[in-house]
């Protein structure tokens, strides 16, 4: 218990946060559309958005050495606030896009000192238990800010002015905390010709998360919103998915734990893309929730089982910057599909998203079930325990995670790859 008391401040602070992330992550879409933007412009907003997450995962570091943690949140959270609010006011493209491109680079910053603050205060015999109430705490409020949204409508300031105020509210925790704040950090490291050396899966698996899940939260409303009668038919569009994801991460996880990894990833792949079509022919029918449900828990745990992939053959040095890599190609798929994906709505409709969800899926599915024939470098019963992770996160989590402590050289041969 006096583990988690140490950083129930912080805990706090991360739900209020993420209460107001996740309200603007469906918000600003839905905003985007009623302003009269094509989808293939919010589809360029949003890949703006997680260009800006993978330029703060790089240099955000720099920010927090100078200005130490508890300052360096404060000035991100007001950064943050000022863009979702501006983001109310104004209609220009130009401004869109540099706006949501300094939201993704502050909650980028704004998870980095959540959780080297969280890893500072967490032992080797507690770090797990940390990162899964974090991990509870980052779904389940994301969740919840779904909800918040039916406020008001996407057209009037009061759903703006809800997740401006929850965000606000998260500083008060922070800056009231007695605790020491953590140290510097060190500058991210990565290495995506060291992930694809040592495992194809892990590389492609983050792959396929970036340009699927991703496109979804930029995308995602906006294909509910040509179908749905309310605005709260959109968020339960979104809540279903990720509820989906949430419920079924731990499960596929325990799956993962027992046989090859890399059958876990074909069969997501293979139930993603029937899942997929499912939810674009189905948008009329009662058990499109249903299919919505099955996208997300099939197709959102992906991102934790390739950082288990990855994991599996990596050595206690190794994994904080291959883990990076994974976050870092997840990200970048996501700032490369929604443009493409986006311009194929504008093209064909709103059903071509999910449709082209679907072909993407299958193209992995036949990349994984190439990728089963090959040997593997470990066995089953020498993969390392699966652990709940969420791609809302930043480099420092890999610190946080108990694998990156439990692997050993001895345990691993680094000569092999893990296909």
């Amino acid at each position: 218990m006096s583990a988690f008391a140490s950083v129930v401040s912080l805990l706090l602070s991360t739900a209020l946060l993420l209460i107001g992330h996740g309200m603007q992550l469906t918000l600003l879409p839905l905003r985007a559309g009623a302003n009269g933007m094509s989808d293939f412009m919010i589809g360029v907003s949003a890949s703006c958005y997680f260009l800006g997450f993978v330029v703060g995962c790089l240099g955000i570091s720099r920010l927090l050495a100078r200005v130490g943690h508890i300052r360096g949140f404060a000035v991100l959270t007001a950064v943050m606030i000022c863009a979702v609010l501006s983001l109310e006011m104004l209609d220009n493209v130009t401004a869109w896009l540099l706006l949501r491109f300094l939201t993704g680079a502050a909650i980028c910053g704004l998870y980095t000192v959540i959780e080297s603050w969280l890893n500072s205060q967490s032992s080797s015999s507690t770090r797990g238990r940390i990162l899964a109430l974090y991990t509870f705490i980052t779904l389940t409020a994301i969740l919840a800010g779904q909800i918040l949204i039916n406020v008001g409508p996407v057209e009037v300031p009061a759903p703006f002015m809800l997740a401006g105020l929850f965000l606000a509210l998260s500083i008060i925790p922070v800056c009231m905390t007695s605790r020491m704040a953590p140290a510097p950090l060190e500058r991210t490291k990565f290495r995506f010709s060291l992930l694809y050396e040592r495992s194809q899966s892990a590389f492609a698996g983050a792959l396929i998360s970036g340009l699927v899940v991703g496109s979804f939260w930029s995308l995602g409303a906006i294909f509910a919103s040509n179908y749905s009668a309310s605005q709260a038919d959109v968020t339960w569009f979104m809540s279903a998915a990720i509820g989906g994801g949430a419920l079924l991460q731990y499960p596929i996880g325990w799956l993962s734990d027992r046989v090859d990894r890399r059958l876990v990833l074909l069969c997501l792949c293979l139930t993603g893309a029937l899942a997929s079509a499912a939810v674009a022919i189905s948008t009329n029918h009662p058990l499109f929730l249903v299919a919505v449900f099955l996208f997300g828990a099939t197709l959102m745990p992906v991102y934790a089982v390739a950082l288990a992939t990855a994991a599996d053959v990596s050595s206690s040095d190794e994994f904080v910057g291959i883990g990076t890599s994974v976050l870092l190609l997840h990200a970048l798929g996501a700032a490369l599909a929604p443009v493409p994906l986006g311009k194929l709505m504008t093209l064909f409709g709103p059903d071509a998203l999910f449709l082209s969800f679907s072909v993407i899926c299958g193209l992995f599915a036949l990349l994984f079930f190439g990728l089963t024939r090959v040997p593997r470098a470990v066995s089953v019963s020498e993969q390392t325990p699966f652990s709940a992770a969420a791609s809302d996160a930043a480099p420092v989590s890999f610190e946080l995670d108990p694998r990156a402590a439990e692997q050993s050289h001895d345990a691993i041969n680094t000569e092999n790859s893990e296909f």
